[in-house]
Formats: C-alpha cells, sequence, structure tokens
C-alpha cells in the first residue's frame, strides 16, 4: 500500500517527455526554427492537405519535408516534397531568415536544401497550404510551379514543367513525353494543359482525357508518375480505402523503356497494369556482372550461326536498328548474317515488308501479342536451347491439337508359371468377394429399398456429372461473391469458381427452372453425354430445394465479342459504334484474332452445331447462337457454350415454340411466323455469327448513311459488296485489315462470306444443313453462288 501512495506522488514530479501534434494555419519567422522533433504541422483551411516533416519512406531514420493528404489516415500519400533526394536528420531546421529567405538546413551549418529564390524579400512572409494542396511562401514562390511526381486538379501544366519519379529513372517533360534517358518512349501527341477536378485532363489541341470515374463528385484525384515509368490517373475509393488506377498512358507496362537491362524481354500475362517479369531468351543466361543477359555459347564464328524464332517479341533499340525494305524472309535473314553487328532481326508476315535489323546492343525487349511480329534472335550453330516463345504463327491447323502418349513396350518375362499361379488366385479372391458383396446386397436391398424410395435416391442416374451439394458450390465461389460474377441474365447467372482440387470452374446459377428433378437430373444427364472438342464440357450440378446449378469447365479467354467488337473498333463509315464503346469502355483490351484464327473459330463452332444436329441420340438445338455465346480456350479454341438448355426433342419431330427464344439479331424468320421452328433457326444464326466474324462488327448497326435505316440489312450490304461488285476487302474488319493478303486469305474469307450468305437464306429449305455448312468452310464441297438474301422484319 505504501508502495503505490510512493508512485503516486512521485509521477507528478516527472518531467513530460512527450508533445502532443500541433497544427499551424502558417509558418512564420516567429516560430522559427522549425524541428523536425516538434512535431508541428500545416493544415490547409479545409483540412485535406498537410504540410511538414514526415520519415522518408527510403530511409526511416531521416525526414523530409512534404505535403500530404490529411484525410488519408491509414496512407500519407506524399504528393510533393522539398528534399525528397536528401532526408535530413531529425536535428535538421527549417527557418525564415531575417531578410525573408526559407531554409532547410541538415544540421547547423550545411547547405540549403530548398530553394525558394523570391522577387520579393519580406521577414514578414510566411509559409502557407491552400485548399488545392498548393504550398506558398510568400507572394511568388509555390509548389505548383515545382512538382515532384504527381500532379493535383486545377494545378496548370506548362512546358518546362518535369514530373520525375522518386527512383530518378523517369521524367514526364514538355507536358507530353515520357522519356526514359533520352528516349521516348509515349507521347501524348499534344501537350496537356490542365487537370480539372471532374478527373479530364485537358490537351491543347482540344481533345480531353477522360479518367473512368469521369463526372463523380467529392472524388480525390491525383495524376502520378510511378516508379515503373507510367503515367497514371488515381482516385481514391472510401468504401474500399485504398487508391483505384482510373486512367493509365501505357496499358502494356512493358512498354516502358528501362524496366529491363539489355538483353532481357520484359514479359508480362495482363492480369495487371503494373506487374511484369524480366526473362533471358532462349541461348542466353543472367550476367553475374551486371543487370542484363548474355551468350550460354559465345557467336565467335559468325558463319556458324542459326536463328531462333521468338513469336511476339520485339526489341526497341532506337538507333540500334536499320529499317530494310524487303518482301522476302530469306533476303532480310540473309541480310543479318552478313552484317557482323546484327544480332537479330525482326519480320512481319503481313506483306508490308517489315524488316528490322537489330545491331550491336539488344534493348527494350519485350513480349506482346500486339507487335504481330516475330523477332529471330542470333546464336551459335551448336546452341541447344528451344525457343520458349512460341505463338500463332504456325502452320495453319483447323482442328485443336490432342496430344496422345503411348507407355513404352516392357520386356517380357520369363516367369511364365510364377505369373499364372498370381493371376489364378487373384482370379478366385475376386470371385469370392464378388460373391459375398451380392449375397449382402441382397440380403439388405429389401430393408433399404423402402428408405431409398423415400429419399428420393431412386431418381439418381446410373451414370452421368458429378452432382456438387450446395455447400461445396458457396465455398468455390467465395459465397457467390459480385467480384466471382462473370456473366449476369435473366435466365442465369455466371460465377468464376474453383474447387477444392484447385480446376477452375464456371458455375451456372439457373433461374425459374421449371419440372421436377427427375426431368431435372435426366436433362443434365443428357447435356454430360455431349462430348465434343468444341462444347464446352459439363462436369457436374447442384440440386438442392430450389437450387439448379450447372458446374461447367472454365474456358479462360472469355467470349468471342470481347475479341471483335472493340471500343477503338471503327464503323462502317469511319464512324465509332457509340453503343458498343460504352459497353465496352471498361473492359481490358484483348488482343486482336488474325484471319487464320478466325477461320479456325468459325470451322470448331460449324463441327460443334453440326453434332448436336446430327450426332447426338436425343436432337438439340441450340437457339442461341451469337458470339457471347462462343468461349475461347488458351489456344483459341472454340467451345459453344449454352447448349441442351431448350426443350430435347426426336429428331422425327419438329419443334413449335409459343414464344420467341433467342437474341434479337440473330433470330431466324421462323420465330416471326407460325412457320414450325427446325435446325435450320440455328443455321440462320450462325450464318449471322460467321459475318461478324469477318466485318468485326455487330449484325444490328446502322448502314451507311445513304441507305435509309427501313432499307438497310446487314446480310444484303455485304453482299452487295463481297459478292455483286467484288469488292471483299470493304466488309473486312478494320482491326486486321491491312493484314489481310488476296493471295493468302482470299479463299478462305470468299469460303466464309459465300457460306453466311446461303445461312441467311430467309426459307428454311434454301439453307444447308451445318453438316454440310462445316464442309463448305472446309472447302471439301463445292459452294455454288448463293442468292442474294431478302430482308424480314422483327
Amino acid at each position: 500500500m505504501s508502495l503505490c501512495i510512493l508512485i503516486f506522488l512521485i509521477i507528478p514530479l516527472l518531467p513530460f517527455s512527450f508533445s502532443s501534434a500541433q497544427s499551424l494555419s502558417s509558418f512564420s519567422i516567429s516560430r522559427s526554427p522549425w524541428h523536425p522533433s516538434q512535431n508541428r504541422t500545416i493544415l490547409s483551411p479545409n483540412s485535406t492537405f498537410t504540410a511538414g516533416f514526415q520519415r522518408s519512406p527510403t530511409f526511416p531514420n531521416l525526414f523530409i519535408f512534404a505535403v500530404w493528404y490529411s484525410n488519408i489516415s491509414h496512407d500519407h500519400t506524399i504528393i510533393w516534397s522539398a528534399n525528397w533526394d536528401s532526408p535530413v536528420h531529425q536535428s535538421a531546421s527549417l527557418i525564415i531568415t531575417s531578410n525573408g529567405d526559407l531554409q532547410l538546413i541538415n544540421g547547423s551549418s550545411g547547405p540549403n536544401l530548398w530553394n525558394t529564390t523570391t522577387s520579393v524579400r519580406s521577414n514578414s512572409s510566411r509559409l502557407f497550404l491552400r485548399d488545392d494542396g498548393n504550398l506558398l511562401f510568400g507572394t511568388s514562390w509555390e509548389s505548383f510551379e515545382y512538382p515532384t511526381d504527381t500532379f493535383l486538379p486545377n494545378q496548370t501544366f506548362r512546358n518546362t514543367t518535369v514530373l520525375t519519379s522518386r527512383n530518378g529513372k523517369f521524367k514526364f517533360t514538355g507536358s507530353s513525353n515520357l522519356v526514359y534517358g533520352s528516349d521516348i518512349y509515349w507521347s501524348s501527341g499534344s501537350t496537356l494543359v490542365s487537370f480539372g477536378v471532374d478527373g479530364r485532363v485537358v490537351k491543347s489541341s482540344g481533345d480531353p482525357i477522360y479518367s473512368a470515374d469521369f463526372g463523380e463528385n467529392n472524388k480525390t484525384r491525383r495524376l502520378t508518375l510511378g516508379d515503373d515509368g507510367n503515367l497514371r490517373i488515381f482516385s481514391f475509393d472510401p468504401k474500399r480505402g485504398k487508391w483505384v488506377v482510373v486512367w493509365v498512358a501505357l496499358l502494356e507496362i512493358c512498354e516502358v523503356h528501362g524496366l529491363c537491362g539489355p538483353g532481357y524481354i520484359c514479359y508480362s500475362d495482363g492480369s495487371t497494369l503494373s506487374d511484369y517479369e524480366c526473362v533471358c531468351p532462349p541461348g542466353f543466361k543472367r550476367s553475374p556482372n551486371s543487370d542484363s543477359c548474355e551468350s550460354k555459347i559465345p557467336n565467335n564464328d559468325l558463319a556458324r550461326s542459326k536463328f531462333l524464332r521468338l513469336d511476339f517479341v520485339n526489341y526497341s533499340g532506337g538507333s540500334n536498328q536499320t529499317n530494310v525494305i524487303t518482301y522476302s524472309f530469306a533476303n532480310c535473314s540473309s541480310k543479318c548474317l552478313a552484317h557482323d553487328q546484327c544480332l537479330g532481326f525482326g519480320f512481319k508476315y503481313d506483306g508490308s515488308g517489315y524488316c528490322v535489323l537489330q545491331l550491336e546492343k539488344l534493348i527494350n525487349g519485350y513480349w506482346s501479342p500486339n507487335t504481330e511480329m516475330a523477332f529471330y534472335l542470333r546464336v551459335d550453330q551448336s546452341e541447344p536451347d528451344p525457343s520458349n516463345f512460341t505463338g500463332m504463327s504456325e502452320v495453319l491447323n483447323t482442328t485443336c491439337p490432342v496430344l496422345v502418349g503411348l507407355p513404352d513396350t516392357s520386356d517380357e518375362s520369363n516367369k511364365t508359371t510364377w505369373n499364372i499361379v498370381i493371376v489364378s488366385v487373384l482370379f478366385t479372391v475376386e470371385i469370392a468377394s464378388g460373391v459375398l458383396l451380392f449375397w449382402a446386397f441382397l440380403k439388405r436391398y429389401v430393408k433399404y429399398r423402402d428408405m431409398a424410395q423415400t429419399l428420393g435416391l431412386g431418381l439418381f442416374p446410373t451414370a452421368g456429372p458429378k452432382r456438387f451439394t450446395y455447400a461445396e458450390i458457396k465455398s468455390a465461389t467465395k459465397d457467390f461473391s459480385e467480384e466471382n460474377m462473370i456473366g449476369r441474365g435473366s435466365f442465369s447467372d455466371v460465377y468464376m469458381g474453383k474447387l477444392h482440387d484447385g480446376r477452375p470452374v464456371a458455375v451456372k446459377c439457373l433461374k425459374s427452372v421449371t419440372g421436377g428433378d427427375s426431368e431435372f437430373w435426366a436433362e443434365v444427364t443428357i447435356i454430360a453425354r455431349m462430348h465434343h472438342l468444341n462444347l464446352v464440357r459439363l462436369w457436374g450440378f447442384c440440386n438442392e430445394k430450389s437450387r439448379r446449378i450447372l458446374v461447367y469447365e472454365h474456358v479462360s479467354n472469355g467470349s468471342l465479342d470481347k475479341y471483335l467488337f472493340r471500343p477503338s473498333h471503327i464503323g462502317l463509315e469511319g464512324q465509332n459504334n457509340e453503343h458498343e464503346t460504352d459497353m465496352m469502355l471498361s473492359q481490358e483490351q484483348k488482343p486482336i484474332l488474325d484471319w487464320s484464327i478466325r477461320y479456325r473459330i468459325a470451322l470448331g463452332v460449324a463441327r460443334a452445331i453440326a453434332y448436336l444436329h446430327e450426332e447426338c441420340l436425343e436432337w438439340v438445338l441450340h437457339c442461341d447462337i451469337k458470339p457471347e455465346n462462343i468461349l475461347l480456350g488458351d489456344d483459341f479454341c472454340p467451345k459453344v457454350a449454352d447448349f441442351g438448355l431448350s426443350k430435347l426433342r426426336k429428331k422425327e419431330q419438329l419443334v413449335t415454340m409459343s414464344r420467341i427464344r433467342g437474341t434479337r439479331g440473330y433470330l431466324a424468320p421462323e420465330w416471326t411466323k407460325n412457320d414450325p421452328v427446325t435446325s435450320k433457326v440455328d443455321v440462320f444464326s450462325f450464318g449471322m455469327v460467321l459475318l461478324e466474324i469477318v466485318t468485326g462488327v455487330r449484325n444490328m448497326i446502322q448502314g451507311p448513311s445513304c441507305i435509309p435505316s427501313e432499307e438497310w440489312y446487314f446480310p444484303k450490304w455485304a453482299f452487295e459488296l463481297a459478292i455483286e461488285e467484288r469488292r471483299m476487302e470493304e466488309i473486312l474488319d478494320h482491326q486486321i485489315k491491312h493484314s489481310y493478303d488476296d493471295k493468302v486469305h482470299f479463299n478462305i474469307i470468299d469460303r466464309m462470306v459465300k457460306t453466311a450468305m446461303w445461312c441467311v437464306q430467309e426459307r428454311p429449305e434454301m439453307r444447308p444443313s451445318m453438316g454440310k455448312v462445316a464442309k463448305m468452310l472446309e472447302g471439301t464441297v463445292e459452294i455454288m453462288e448463293p442468292p442474294k438474301p431478302t430482308m424480314f422484319y422483327l
């Protein structure tokens, strides 16, 4: 008790060693000097920004004088700093001299680390912070004139203004160019003028840059040059409590120069806008003495050289590249072999004559399908490494390859008698076990038969897909979270999921499914028995209470419409399709499909639908063929989804439905009449999709302005240009129109267009079957000249 009283009496006598934070409205000569240990800050009038000493993120024991957001307490995001490159000790001082100069001195006699030379000096000048984050000293110095790595809304761009990344490697100069050293790797086209509070950046040309959250009020935004050399606009999301990227200068991070050392190839899988990896090309290894790649086998004898093809790889070496005009791959290769300093060459197979020799150095290498070229790396003839950068430049293969491995034949055993004895004993044991199990089953069958009927176990299919519990599905999709949702419709919602064994799946939750359990299980079993290379596999289902869920394999590259209809796509008269642009602004950019891949996709879809119509035990109509129901695998192998969910009928029957099924723009004329609906409705829908694969535009877009809207019909327009006027190139997709080679691509595109015209005939009997459609695309049957499609009205 006496000890407690003693402590109580001593505590008031102890010196108070901790000072509370002091918020100032301004810093004047009367408060000078200012030390980091004083825990002072300058607060803007609206309390949005704070200025003061803060520990350096790079050197925790040193301090910088900075401006940061005060309303984002967990993340003191620094927007300006006076001495980022020269942090100071705790004994440093910020002082205002008697003649009105502001100085930041590291210690008692160090140099001034803050250059605030003003034209008007006065000992009454003060340092204060405005509501927009601008730090001012007196009347002639402000931090907005000397930005570091960040611009704020209402901050004016100037041609002399330079943003520098915190690591010092990258700069944003002239209010228009991203620079690494003296190498410009991105330009805005015209100088940036201002950054508005609404998220819009105005250019001198008048063309603005809009952020993804443009126009949203009360948003905290900033434009920052990151240490990876990319320029981004960030918007703070208070609900998620973090900064969100709403605009980025370079969608492919590897296009930034200087991210990787000489010889390296920058690789990014596109999952994020900032992650990348530096890898050495085949035949090279990491240098132990520098951040570069060196040859495993030095190529001393240039006469003994060979080339390794690296698909979608480019080295943008600037002055180390030499352009050669040649239309022959062999000629381009020979010019590189004849040059002693040539380390490789880039070549495009689009007939443009693009051939570039890479001389002396391999710098700024990166992988991207957007390069549309292959780089041939020069290595020694004895180099054993194969190329690990392979893409779609192989010979066209219209079927998806399946690797089949056969076991090696083992040596015959000489112990024949011993093997016979072992097999006989095992066979006897199996027979005896089977008899015992069958006897036990018969004994208990009567006992459990009534229980099985009561629980509904008799309705289980004897063979079919796996049945999942609702708890398993809920765990795989993280409780059906919104971030896992990959599709939503009136008939079903689709979620991305991962099973306990690590397999990714697509989970389709059906809505308003009629019929009892036995009918549902029977239909699911039929769908699961449909095995085709170009059909999405059904792995299982869930049927608990009123929940009807299908579990499909996950097809990684998404649906075909994401690749055909792009935000930057040009319409029939060279204008943007506003409807498509609005729908896809938020989608990440997909690689452009070349003609060979599009042909393979069309042929694969035709074979899949022909399988449903002609090879299944049950006659299955898809009734909703469109690009959104065509999924693409890792190698762009097409897979048709949402099949088998319509009412099933025998082949001898015709289907008559009381309501229209399908999507506007792909509906056959039979749906609008009282005619019976047959498999020819799928043929008509496939014809529309086939025309969209060739043209790259929706069939429902408005045509040229010279054609009245009531007379416009998509197949008729394509027929008149491609068949009647022989101007095939006028209907081709503008995204890859430049790579169209009349000698290489005409035959496959001509077959696709003529086949589509036969498919979209108004009368069903004039359309071919899907089996014949597949043969027409293959070129195994002759395609007659199709009649002009006639318009019908829905």
